[in-house]
C-alpha cells in the first residue's frame, strides 16, 4: 500500500539544525514509534514526512515519489499533529463530514456510516453531535484521531495521540492503531507515553538532538 524511503534528510532553521542525516525505510501494515524528548525532532521529522516542511537537504519519497519534486504531499494520508483545528460551531459528526467532502480518498456513498463508526471507536458516541466549542480538551483529541484516518489512508501519523486522555483514552488509542495496522496501513506514532509506544510499535526510532540514535 505505502513505501517511505528518507534518505539523508537534514534540516536547518535560522542555522540551527533541527534534523540531521536521517535514513529511514518504512513499510505498509507496520508501527513506527518515534521516542524521544521535546525537541528531539520527532515532530519535525513527521512534518517533513508529509510534506508540510522541505528538507535543507536529502529527500523523503512516498513510493518512488520525491516530496516537493515528483509531489507536494503525500496521495493517501491522515495526520494528527498538536491542536487539531476544527469548525467550532459544527458538531463532531459534521466537522468529519466536512473533511470528508474535500478529501478524495473517501468514498461519499458511505461516509455517513464510516463517520458514525468512527465516532464510536474514538470513544465520543452521543458526544458526535455536540458542537465542537462544547468539547473538551480530551474529546477534542478523540475528534483529532478519528479525522486522522477518516477515509482508510494509505498513511497514518499520530503525534502524540494520548495527550489530554485517560486510560480509556489511551485504550483507545491502541485499539485505533492496530485496527490501522490490521487493514494494512503504514502507522507513524509519538508519545512520551513509553508502555503505549512500546506495545504498538513494530520498530522504534529513538531520535536526539536531530539525529536518530537508534
Amino acid at each position: 500500500m505505502a513505501h517511505i524511503e528518507v534518505e539523508k534528510l537534514c534540516k536547518t532553521i535560522n542555522k540551527s539544525i533541527v534534523l540531521e542525516d536521517i535514513n529511514l525505510d518504512m513499510s505498509s501494515g507496520k508501527v513506527y514509534g518515534f521516542q524521544g524528548i521535546n525537541g528531539s525532532g520527532k515532530t519535525m521529522l513527521m512534518r517533513a514526512l508529509i510534506g508540510l516542511i522541505r528538507p535543507t537537504s536529502g529527500k523523503v519519497c512516498i513510493d518512488g515519489k520525491e516530496l516537493g519534486k515528483d509531489i507536494d504531499f503525500p496521495e493517501s494520508i491522515g495526520f494528527l499533529l498538536e491542536n487539531p483545528a476544527f469548525l467550532d460551531m459544527y458538531s463532531g459528526e459534521d466537522n468529519l463530514k466536512l473533511l470528508a467532502k474535500v478529501d478524495g480518498n473517501v468514498d461519499k456513498k458511505s461516509v455517513e456510516n464510516e463517520i458514525r463508526g468512527l465516532i464510536d471507536d474514538v470513544g465520543l458516541g452521543q458526544a458526535g453531535r455536540k458542537k465542537y466549542k462544547k468539547y473538551s480538551l480530551g474529546m477534542k483529541q478523540r475528534l483529532g484521531i478519528a479525522a486522522a484516518v477518516l477515509g482508510n489512508p494509505d498513511i497514518v501519523v499520530l503525534d502524540e495521540p494520548t495527550n489530554a486522555l485517560d486510560d480509556d483514552g489511551k485504550e483507545m488509542v491502541k485499539s485505533v492503531v492496530r485496527k490501522q495496522k490490521e487493514r494494512g496501513a503504514l502507522v507513524i506514532i509519538s508519545c512520551h507515553d513509553m508502555q503505549t509506544l512500546e506495545e504498538l510499535s513494530d520498530e522504534i526510532v529513538k531520535l536526539k538532538e536531530g539525529r536518530i540514535c537508534g
